[in-house]
């Protein structure tokens, strides 16, 4: 095995990389001229969402640090698709599949999938309810935590009382799931903190500020909006600001580069700020600990904390301290 992680490190400095789009969803494959190296196959949910894009973008510099092939797909938000490809991905004998599923139903299928065919999971940012399959460990943002500290950040801000709202990202998702419990546990520490309206956006900027435009029109005297991602907190600003409304707060959970220049603007109020790009990172150095035959170390949940970013700290942070080096492209 020692032989093995030697043979790695002298891969990793052979061949050129190359980088091929296609409409397959096939969004990223690096390849060596001379050499053949172990492949890492990957799965994410989408390349819309940044999140998704900093993930990639730390698996694919990782990937070439440590010698390994990596192909990355990209399901499109199409659970029926990210199961196809899963299983046409664990055809080409990867190492590892790394696993962003965009709903547990794709979760579910993918990690039977790779169990069947003996290759090693690892999940990153979603994961499949308990019991279904099995997976050597999971990479997340702590989404209760991140929500119910945000939202806290947030009361106080208000001064404990006012009415709010949530808008939800994709119902039943793990993110969702987590951070809807979040702001459910800060409530009950508030009790003037009224939850007045409730509604799904998906994750979606646009999809946001509808729906922000009509929570406004039933509920005229709200303080503040939870948006349960930061494009979701922007559609919301941007909204209230076309409203003509003035002195409400929103805040989201990401990280987004956007979100810096809103926040001193005053477009909205805060981040919880995620680490997509270090946590790529992360899951392709467990899979080198896999190949090397220390799986056993790795533990089985692996949550990362958030950082918040406001008018205070907004200068202390940058983008790409979260997103990775890319950040002031995305």
């Amino acid at each position: 095995m020692d032989g093995l992680k030697k043979n790695l490190r002298m891969t990793s400095v052979l061949g050129a990389i190359g980088c091929t789009i296609a409409l397959s969803g096939v969004i990223s494959t690096t390849s060596a001229s001379a050499a053949d190296k172990p492949l890492i196959a990957v799965s994410i949910a989408d390349q819309k969402s940044l999140f998704y894009i900093a993930e990639g973008d730390g698996i694919r510099d990782e990937a070439a640090k440590a010698g390994f092939d990596v192909k990355i797909v990209s399901a499109n938000n199409d659970s029926s698709l990210q199961v196809s490809q899963v299983k046409d991905l664990l055809v080409q004998k990867p190492v590892a599949l790394i696993l962003t599923s965009q709903d547990s139903a794709a979760g579910v299928a993918g990690v039977k999938a790779a169990n069947e065919a003996g290759v090693p999971v690892i999940l990153i940012d979603e994961k499949p309810e308990s019991g279904d399959g099995k997976f050597v460990t999971y990479i997340a943002t702590d989404s209760v935590k991140a929500a119910r500290d945000l939202t806290t950040w947030m009361f106080t801000q208000m001064g404990g009382k006012g009415e709010i709202a949530v808008l939800h990202g994709v119902l039943g998702s793990t993110a969702e799931t987590q951070r809807t419990q979040g702001v459910q546990e800060a409530l009950k520490k508030f009790p003037d903190i009224k939850l007045v309206a409730e509604q799904t956006a998906n994750w979606d900027e646009g999809e946001a500020f509808k729906a922000t435009q009509n929570i406004l029109t039933a509920h005229p005297d709200l303080k503040a909006i939870f948006g349960e991602s930061d494009a979701m907190a922007l559609g919301a600003g941007k909204a209230a600001k076309g409203a003509g409304k003035t002195g409400m707060m929103f805040v989201g959970i990401d990280g987004f580069p956007t979100m810096w220049p809103a926040i001193k603007s005053g477009l909205v109020s805060a981040t919880a700020a995620q680490l997509p790009y270090p946590m790529g990172q992360l899951a392709v150095q467990d899979v080198v600990k896999i190949v090397g035959g220390m799986g056993k170390d790795i533990p089985q949940l692996q949550y990362q904390d958030t950082t918040l970013v406001n008018k205070e700290t907004a200068d202390k942070y940058t983008p790409a301290t979260f997103m990775g080096p890319k950040a002031a492209t995305y």
